[in-house]
């Protein structure tokens, strides 16, 4: 399979536009129409819808892809192992993460990750619900979960420890709670699909932090705007420390049961598909958060 057909086509899924992944190849737009002809002949499957108007990227491309992006990374890691490899890292590298979390630490960090690594264009994709990092077609991505998925590879970045929190102005107003069940006589605001937490205490005592069961009337899918809420009064929320430790340290949030723990198991997992190789783009970028976050989280 010739390689640069391959490249074509990842650049062409890129842009969708054929004629700007030929230029970027230094191929002319019928050239560059030719390749891609020949490749889909040689594949036996349309990988690009093209019309009068746009190119779309078929399901058999969609499918394809991330195999395409393989064998270039293939290619490349070769050349290097024979020293015939480039002296500037260079590609686009796509990364998804919790939207909170990139705010607060990653996002800070990326014009040092830019200059360090001027061949490298971030594409960053944010958001705090759930994601396919295969089916996004993803190089990296950022979970905050127990990792359970066997498809995925993983390192973990940093411990995600939680606890529960509200402002001194709901507390003023409504009380203190001092055991887990009296949870139930507050307003809980609740992360969306979120599951029943485990309060575990000192002394072995357990409970639970549930706002669905215990009639929460304030649902939210992102970190940032829970925090907001809660510091505005809304209710007691459980919060990644990494997303509060600021206004922890200021007093605006006031930890609640802090002689109990949420055991739920949870850690910073950088991850990324186990049928894609590690390549110079993702293992540069892993280690500079490996480097800047991992090494002494600002949290901790």
């Amino acid at each position: 399979m010739d390689t640069e057909s391959v490249r074509l086509f990842v650049l062409a899924a890129e842009k969708l536009n054929i004629s700007a992944a030929g230029r970027a190849l230094d191929m002319a737009p019928a050239v560059a129409s030719a390749r891609l002809a020949k490749l889909e002949t040689l594949l036996g499957a349309d990988l690009l819808h093209r019309s009068t108007r746009k190119v779309a990227l078929s399901l058999e491309g969609a499918e394809f892809l991330p195999y395409a992006r393989e064998i270039l990374a293939q290619e490349n890691s070769a050349r290097a192992a024979l020293g015939l490899g480039r002296p500037t890292v260079t590609g686009t590298l796509r990364f998804a993460t919790s939207s909170t979390f990139a705010q607060l630490h990653i996002a800070p960090l990326v014009p040092e990750f830019l200059t360090r690594n001027p061949g490298i264009k971030l594409d960053l994709r944010l958001s705090d619900t759930p994601f396919d990092l295969i089916e996004g077609s993803f190089d990296l991505a950022l979970r905050s979960a127990a990792l359970a998925d066997s498809s995925l590879k993983c390192r973990k970045l940093a411990d995600d420890r939680r606890i529960l929190c509200a402002s001194p102005g709901y507390l003023h107003q409504r009380g203190i709670p001092r055991h887990p069940d009296d949870l139930a006589g507050h307003q809980l605001i609740g992360f969306r699909n979120a599951s029943p937490k485990e309060l575990i205490g000192r002394d072995g005592q357990t409970g639970l932090f549930y706002p669905g069961q215990a009639g929460g009337r304030l649902v939210l899918d992102d970190g940032l705007s829970q925090k907001i809420v809660t510091l505005a009064g809304a209710g007691i929320s459980m919060n990644s420390l990494w997303n509060v430790y600021s206004e922890l340290a200021d007093g605006t949030l006031i930890r609640i049961l802090p002689e109990y723990e949420i055991n739920d198991q949870s850690s910073l997992w950088l991850v990324y598909p186990k049928s894609n190789v590690l390549t110079a783009k993702v293992r540069i970028f892993i280690d500079f958060l490996l480097e800047k976050i991992a090494a002494s989280p600002v949290w901790a």
